[in-house]
C-alpha cells in the first residue's frame, strides 16, 4: 500500500528524500534490533490511522522468518478523515501507541492459545531519534512483531459469520478472564478509546439531551465496577486475524488497552460485527455464550472470583456500556451507522435506570 504523505519533512527535503531516510533509519533499526545486517524490507502493509507512521513486513534471515514491525512517527499536522485534529486528539495518539508498547513489553507474553496476540520481539519508544543526526525522521514508539500470516492467521474479515463472531467472543472471555481483578500498571487505567475523560472535545459538540446530562452518571457506573479487568480498548472484527481453516484468531492493534469491566468490550466487538437486526436476533444468546465460557477460562487460569456476582454485574452494566458508546458516537460524528434502534434500546434502559 503506496505511504501517505509525511508532513514532517524540512524544507530542504524534497519529499521522496524523506521517505528515504525513513525507510533507511528503519531499516537499520531492525538490523541493529537482530544483529542481522541482512535485513531487508519486503512491503509496505498499511500507514497508521491520520497517517502517524507505517506497518510494514521484514524478512530477518538470523531467525528464518519475516516480521511485522510498526513505526510511529509524528506529523505535525494530522490527517483525520473526521476532522479531529486538535492538540488533544494528537497527543492521545502519540500517547495511544506508548501505550501498546507497554502492553505488549509487560503483559503480552502471559497470554496463550485462547486469546492469542503477536509475540513481541522489541518494543522501545523514542529510539529512532538515536539512529541518526539527521532529526526529521523522528519516532516515539517502534514495535517489532511476530508476522500471524506466517503463523498461520493468514485470513482478514469484512462480515462475520456467526462461527466468526463467536471465536472472537471466545478470545474475549479468555482474555477478560486471564487479567481479571488483576492489578495492571502503567497501561492507561481506564482502557477503550471512546470513554469520557479522553473524549471531552466530542462531548462538547453533543447536542444537549438527556443522554448528554447524564453521561457522568453513566461513565461512573461503568468505571466503578467491582469486577473489572484489561481490555483490549478496540476490540472490532477488523483488529482480528483469523486462521485459514477457521478454527482460532489472534488479536492486535492494542493502542488503547487498559482496565474495565469486560462487558464494556463485549457490546463494542458484537457492534462491530452485526447489524441492527442481527444485534437483536444474537445478542442474548452470545452474552449467555461469553459468560459460559467467561467461567471457563476462569477456571483455566485458577482466578478466585465469586462468579455469580461477577456476571450479575457486569449483565446489569450492559445497557450503560451501550449509551456510553452512543454518547461517544453522536459527539464523534454527525451519522454513524453503528447508531441504531436496538442501541438506542439499551441507552434508554440505561437513562431510567441511572
Amino acid at each position: 500500500m503506496p505511504r501517505a504523505p509525511d508532513n514532517t519533512a524540512s524544507d530542504s527535503i524534497a519529499p521522496d528524500d524523506h521517505d528515504k531516510v525513513c525507510d533507511d533509519d528503519a531499516l537499520k533499526f531492525v538490523q541493529a534490533s537482530f544483529d542481522d545486517h541482512f535485513v531487508v524490507k519486503l512491503a509496505s502493509i498499511q500507514t497508521l490511522w491520520s497517517g502517524y507512521g507505517e506497518i510494514a513486513r521484514y524478512l530477518v534471515p538470523s531467525i528464518d522468518n519475516s516480521v511485522i514491525v510498526k513505526i510511529v512517527r509524528p506529523q505535525i499536522q494530522s490527517n483525520h478523515p473526521k476532522g479531529w485534529d486538535g492538540q488533544r486528539s494528537h497527543q492521545r495518539k502519540l500517547d495511544s501507541y506508548v501505550n501498546e508498547c507497554i502492553f505488549y513489553h509487560h503483559y503480552s507474553q502471559q497470554i496463550d492459545y485462547f486469546c492469542r496476540t503477536p509475540v513481541c520481539y522489541f518494543s522501545v519508544t523514542d529510539t529512532l531519534s538515536k539512529l541518526t543526526e539527521n532529526q526529521v525522521n523522528r519516532a516515539t514508539s517502534v514495535l517489532i512483531m511476530e508476522d500471524l500470516d506466517q503463523a498461520g492467521f493468514v485470513d482478514r474479515c469484512d462480515h462475520a459469520s456467526l462461527k466468526t463472531v463467536k471465536l472472537g467472543v471466545r478470545w474475549l472471555a479468555y482474555f477478560h478472564a486471564k487479567f481479571l481483578n488483576q492489578p495492571v500498571h502503567n497501561v492507561w487505567p481506564i482502557g477503550t478509546y471512546w470513554h469520557l475523560a479522553t473524549r471531552p472535545d466530542e462531548f462538547a459538540k453533543m447536542p444537549e439531551s438527556e443522554l448528554k446530562s447524564k453521561a457522568h452518571a453513566i461513565n461512573n457506573e461503568l468505571n466503578n465496577a467491582v469486577f473489572q479487568t484489561l481490555l483490549h480498548g478496540d476490540a472490532k472484527l477488523a483488529n482480528f486475524c483469523f486462521c485459514a481453516n477457521g478454527n482460532n484468531l489472534a488479536a492486535v492493534d492494542f493502542q488503547y488497552v487498559g482496565r474495565g469491566a469486560g462487558i464494556k468490550e463485549l457490546m463494542y466487538f458484537l457492534g462491530s460485527c452485526l447489524n441492527e437486526s442481527e444485534l437483536a436476533l444474537y445478542t442474548d444468546m452470545l452474552f449467555d455464550e461469553y459468560f459460559t465460557t467467561l467461567k471457563v477460562a476462569i477456571e483455566h487460569y485458577h482466578v478466585e472470583v465469586n462468579f455469580a456476582a461477577l456476571e450479575t454485574e457486569w449483565r446489569g452494566l450492559l445497557p450503560f456500556a451501550w449509551a456510553d458508546f452512543e454518547r461517544f458516537l453522536i459527539g464523534w460524528t454527525t451519522a454513524h451507522y453503528k447508531l441504531n434502534a436496538f442501541m438506542k434500546k439499551q441507552t434508554n434502559i440505561a437513562l431510567t435506570n441511572c
